[in-house]
């Protein structure tokens, strides 16, 4: 039996950038969930930010290769459940998860795990459109070459992921403007080309659209759904009507108040998309989809 180091050292979260990812992005994955494993799997997870309980007992599996949304009313926990997927929540200081959440398997919050190559295999797009002020080409450079990937391969890498992003054709022949001079729309899906580069498995969205016009946000939708054809993501939204559009599944959340006033997010319902908006379980996702609260 292998200690605990060997163990760590031989799983996808301490591999390098210049070694293939272990998933392969979701390429050699079962089509199906009754086939696959799932890429995360939450077990009666909450979560503190010092005294105060933001999320309890999330229980719940993320497949590979689907686009999984979160929905639920302002104040549920949706960002904060989305940023334990990746540790971002690390950075904040006296926050502390309880129970257990796995990647492929592997406790995602084992001491021996690196963090930062957490957030590398797990890439992240915010809410606001939010480039570096550096150059088109450089958005994109910038984390493969502080993970030392080959600088000779790197302008191969600089198009293969603004042509995935569908936004090569528009920004080809001016890679070395100031990103900023993109529209916001044109921005956004720079940050999912920089998230791209350093290829991840899993991508997560925080409210993608939420700053975006209605044309740049079908054209977001529309890459969403090409993109689950190699990623597995995961998107908070209040647009219903958007997670009715491009998710596989989705998870209903509300925050429940206790007898002194205080709040926590509570998973109410996860299944298919499908059966969320057409035939719920449960009232209270029902009363949120058809517009009686939230």
């Amino acid at each position: 039996m292998p200690d605990d180091t060997t163990v760590i050292e031989s799983t996808v979260l301490t591999t390098g950038l210049s070694r293939k990812p272990e998933v392969g992005a979701g390429r050699d994955q079962p089509d199906t969930p009754e086939t696959a494993d799932p890429v995360f799997s939450l077990q009666d997870l909450s979560f503190h930010y010092g005294s105060y309980r933001a999320l309890r007992n999330v229980t719940m599996d993320i497949w590979p290769r689907e686009i999984t949304a979160l929905i639920g009313p302002s104040g549920c926990g949706k960002s904060t459940l989305l940023r334990c997927f990746n540790r971002m929540n690390d950075l904040i200081p006296g926050t502390r998860l309880e129970g257990r959440i796995t990647f492929h398997g592997e406790d995602l919050y084992h001491p021996k795990v690196d963090p930062i190559e957490v957030r590398r295999r797990i890439g992240m797009v915010f809410q606001k459109p939010n480039p570096f002020p550096k150059s088109i080409y450089d958005n994109v450079a910038f984390g493969p070459k502080v993970n030392g990937f080959p600088r000779s391969e790197l302008k191969d890498l600089v198009e293969e992921s603004l042509q995935r992003a569908a936004l090569w054709d528009e920004v080809k022949d001016k890679l070395k403007q100031n990103a900023f001079s993109l529209s916001g729309g044109q921005q956004q899906r720079l940050c999912i080309a920089r998230a791209i580069a350093v290829k991840p498995s899993v991508i997560l969205m925080d409210e993608p659209c939420s700053a975006l016009d209605p044309i740049a946000t079908i054209r977001i939708e529309e890459l969403l759904s090409e993109l689950k054809n190699t990623y597995t993501i995961i998107v908070v939204t209040h647009n219903m009507q958007q997670a009715a559009r491009v998710s596989d599944r989705t998870a209903f959340m509300t925050a429940e108040v206790d007898d002194k006033g205080v709040r926590c997010g509570v998973l109410v319902e996860y299944d298919r998309t499908d059966r969320i908006f057409t035939t719920p379980r449960d009232k209270r996702t029902d009363d949120y989809i058809t517009g009686r609260f939230g």
